[in-house]
């Protein structure tokens, strides 16, 4: 099993920034894939970013050049730096690893963290 605890999430003015972490603990042993994704009122849920053990990132396009995921390995936490963030960017954010044990891949999600976007 893999906890996830979710922090830095608040409420900003647009163009502010927010950096969000996410804390993983348990048996991170064969995470193979870090990400972040969110949930605003009346919409799914969407990919926002994505980091793998390679260290390759993705992005959802309207994120790019705004939005930066990274990994601290040591710590077993991952990071979503969030720049210039625009009133659209209001969501509950959601930290998302993949585990892999004995070929079989398990998802994980964390709580949830609000990110609140004044205009």
């Amino acid at each position: 099993q893999v906890q996830l605890v979710e922090s830095g999430g608040g409420s900003v003015q647009a163009g502010g920034s927010l950096r969000l972490s996410c804390a993983a603990s348990g048996s991170t042993f064969g995470i193979i894939d870090s990400g972040w994704y969110r949930q605003a009122p009346g919409k799914q849920r969407e990919l926002v970013a994505r980091i793998n053990n390679s260290g390759r990132t993705d992005y959802v396009d309207s994120v790019k050049g705004r939005f930066t995921i990274s990994r601290d390995n040591a710590l077993d936490t991952v990071y979503l730096q969030m720049n210039s963030l625009k009133y659209e960017d209001t969501a509950v954010y959601y930290c998302n690893v993949v585990r892999t044990t004995w070929g079989v891949k398990i998802e994980y999600w964390g709580q949830g963290t609000q990110v609140t976007v004044s205009p």
